[in-house]
């Protein structure tokens, strides 16, 4: 028989690129999450999730959860300094009228970087942790790209990253928190956190080795004695904050000695084979010959645009790619999903089978490329486009396929999906949400850097990575940081050197 326990949830996040053109404001925030006493509807976003779980496990037991403010923004530039001391004093505001509590449990993203803040989520942990005192438990789980800091560190008592690049185990890890949690609660468990610095930048997909093995790895550590949980903070190369790279998170049962041995032997591992870690990028020119010289096949090719990804917050109107595909003048190739809500409007306006002068994407600067000036058919159209990643469903927003070529020669065209929702590839739902059938193409662009893979994995001939030019340069020893003084591979050869 459980003990009636009250929890108090919220969630807070972005994931800031430093180098971003657009703001995140407070209708950033509304237009992606914004959710108030736990009304999360019938298909909640993939920060949601969290809240949902810890709500259900702990109504099976008989406990009642107070859910605070649950806000988070499509990835962005810095927050503004209104917007996250808005909804920072509104989370504090929701715990206060909440008090007492039995345990906090939080949802945050980790590298949320604001005007003022270049730890975002640390000081609304510190500022929880005055209000709660010392001994209520304060758990919280983040996104592996977020910023392991000494201030999340000290704050709480639990942190938990996701393990898994794609996210696809956002659920799992919210239910191995409230493990702990209730551990805390019901047992007196007392846990205890170690950190180590592995001093390096960079993007690693788990979905080819070594990562594969290495989440298998945290997984075995986990089922030792005194190990409760192990994570990797990937970090987000993109933040300009001073505690910035790779980091060990290892969480005992207050043992802070074997915290401490098992983040430096996973550190260590993660540092010697930091090489091979990284997802193996290529130019865009390599990747359009690789797919050209192929011989016809039964599966599309799938090239990642990493570097215009919305989910790192780069615009998702990028031309380079297309661009280039216009000046080798080939064709079988289709793009999704472009931003560009003036091009969906007008193909709205002009309707199905329409033919008409578009110009496409570039439009947020220098990291956008030029416009594209052509002449395309309106293929499809569709309202309210969804696509499905981690368990959510995402809105993918107004979409128009647009053609450029003859609208009758699929080997030969290039096809175009734009929407006026700012998301990334996670599905082949974001070509078919809009009539265009994924299969029926030779080669697939995908705006995303790695969560496509959940989804276009499956049906893929091969997968490519091409670090064109964009917000999300995967340069990482040349990205323009104000802020880091650390010395960070591989921006310097051997920062542990000395």
């Amino acid at each position: 028989m459980h003990m009636a326990r009250k929890l108090f949830t919220a969630c807070l996040g972005t994931e800031t690129n430093s180098f971003s053109p657009i703001p995140t404001g407070l209708d950033l925030f509304s237009r992606s999450m914004l959710v108030r006493n736990g009304d999360h509807g019938e298909h909640p976003g993939l920060f949601a999730l969290p809240l949902v779980e810890w709500k259900r496990l702990a109504q099976e037991r008989g406990w009642t959860v107070a859910e605070g403010l649950a806000a988070f923004a499509t990835p962005a530039g810095t927050t503004t300094k209104t917007a996250y001391e808005t909804l920072r004093d509104e989370i504090l505001a929701d715990l206060d009228r909440a008090l007492p509590v039995d345990a906090v449990l939080l949802n945050l993203h980790g590298a949320m970087i604001a005007d003022g803040y270049l730890d975002a989520e640390g000081d609304l942990l510190r500022r929880i942790r005055e209000r709660i005192g010392p001994d209520i438990p304060l758990l919280a789980e983040l996104d592996l790209h977020g910023h392991q800091t000494q201030c999340k560190l000290d704050a709480a008592d639990v942190l938990v990253y996701y393990k898994e690049y794609p996210h696809i185990d956002v659920v799992e890890r919210s239910h191995e928190l409230f493990d702990i949690a209730e551990q805390m609660l019901e047992d007196g468990l007392r846990p205890t956190m170690a950190m180590y610095d592995c001093k390096m930048l960079g993007i690693y997909p788990t979905t080819r080795e070594p990562m594969i093995s290495l989440v298998k790895r945290m997984q075995a550590l986990e089922q030792e004695p005194g190990v409760l949980s192990v994570s990797l903070a990937h970090g987000f190369p993109w933040g300009d904050t001073p505690e910035l790279g790779t980091r060990v998170v290892v969480v005992t049962d207050n043992d802070e000695s074997l915290a401490r041995q098992t983040a430096a032997e996973l550190g260590n591992w993660v540092w010697d084979h930091r090489d091979d870690l990284l997802a193996p990028f290529v130019t865009p020119a390599a990747a359009i010959a690789h797919t050209l010289q192929a011989p016809p096949g039964d599966a599309p090719f799938v090239i990642g645009d990493t570097a215009d990804n919305t989910g790192i917050g780069a615009a998702g109107d990028s031309t380079f790619l297309l661009q280039a595909l216009i000046d080798r003048g080939v064709g079988g190739y289709a793009i999704s999903p472009l931003w560009d809500p003036g091009a969906v409007d007008l193909a709205f306006e002009a309707g199905l089978g329409a033919s008409l002068p578009m110009r496409i994407g570039g439009k947020l600067g220098p990291m956008s490329g030029a416009p594209v000036d052509t002449t395309v058919t309106v293929m499809g159209l569709k309202h309210k486009g969804k696509q499905p990643f981690g368990g959510a469903v995402v809105p993918l927003g107004d979409m128009a396929w647009l053609r450029i070529g003859d609208a009758d020669d699929d080997d030969n065209a290039i096809d175009v999906v734009c929407n006026n929702y700012r998301v990334q590839a996670f599905h082949p739902d974001c070509f078919a949400a809009v009539g265009l059938d994924p299969m029926n193409v030779k080669t697939l662009i995908v705006k995303s850097t790695q969560h496509f893979h959940a989804g276009f994995g499956p049906i893929a001939r091969d997968v490519l990575y091409a670090a064109a030019e964009g917000t999300g340069s995967m340069d990482y020893a040349n990205l323009p940081h104000k802020h880091v003084d650390a010395a960070l591979w591989p921006r310097v050869a051997d920062p542990h050197a000395g």
